[in-house]
């Protein structure tokens, strides 16, 4: 990666955070810490990895992204309002009533959604079934699935883990937002999924463990998961909650909360001076 692809990918990953404060802010409600910890490698996904076009969002060779922490969505919403699927503009009616961008992804209402998720633990299971699809039908589209660590307390993933590495899927990459903090406070306390690389090493994928906020790490990641063959991948990104925004890092309280105008001011003056920062070196 050239360091102007760099500078492009901080600064675009700077608008997703952006896009994820403007939602929120405009629902009064939403989950912008787990967004902002994911923003990264949203952008990295959307912007270089995946082989996605807003022309021809349901082309049958397509790579696909199930989001299965769906709460999340703002993350996405805003990655995918930047990459050309549907106005930026829109943003800001995220759970509204007349908005086709409600609070968990829907595919059916919100262009470039490739599953309608939210219910925690079954995401995984479905970008495991597409996975399988992909083999049935001898296809070479990846598929990639984003989950909380929080979210990989629930007993349904490690059986989909299971599936995927019995039928030996490795156009499957599972990406672990390992940000330490979920809705009632730090995952080690309310049910620990710690070693979670021991674990999904033991499960039979082929793991990498990152910083989620480094984008050479996350491009040698995924470099690792296109590479290995006969086997699924997983990567495990260390990350911060609210990642960006000073005052929502590593605040469990911002997991379901949107700011007030106040706090939304504060966020986006501190966001712009990234975005400034990052356009000026």
């Amino acid at each position: 990666m050239t360091a102007a692809e760099k500078k492009q990918l901080a600064i675009t990953a700077c608008k997703v955070r952006m896009g994820v404060v403007t939602a929120t802010h405009g629902a009064k409600a939403g989950h912008p810490g787990g967004s902002l910890s994911a923003a990264d490698m949203f952008t990295y996904l959307y912007f270089k990895e995946m082989n996605v076009d807003p022309a021809d969002q349901k082309g049958a060779d397509r790579d696909r992204l199930v989001l299965s922490k769906g709460h999340t969505a703002p993350g996405l919403y805003a990655t995918l309002a930047l990459r050309g699927f549907f106005p930026v503009e829109d943003l800001p009616t995220l759970r509204h009533i007349d908005s086709y961008l409600q609070g968990h992804p829907n595919m059916n209402t919100v262009p470039g959604v490739d599953m309608s998720t939210g219910s925690l633990g079954q995401g995984i299971s479905v970008a495991a079934g597409m996975a399988k699809g992909a083999k049935l039908q001898n296809k070479d589209f990846r598929v990639y699935t984003i989950l909380g660590d929080g979210e990989i307390q629930e007993g349904q993933v490690w059986e989909a883990l299971m599936f995927g590495a019995h039928y030996k899927l490795d156009n499957l990459c599972v990406i672990v937002d390992n940000n330490g903090l979920q809705i009632d406070g730090n995952v080690a306390e309310v049910m620990s999924p710690y070693p979670i690389v021991d674990k999904l090493e033991a499960f039979g994928y082929e793991v990498s463990a990152i910083d989620g906020h480094n984008f050479d790490e996350i491009e040698a990641a995924l470099a690792k998961a296109r590479a290995t063959k006969g086997k699924p991948s997983a990567i495990v990104m260390k990350t911060t909650k609210g990642k960006g925004v000073s005052y929502m890092e590593n605040k469990a309280g911002w997991h379901g909360k949107a700011p007030n105008d106040e706090e939304y001011k504060i966020a986006m003056d501190e966001l712009q001076a990234q975005l400034a920062e990052l356009e000026a070196n």
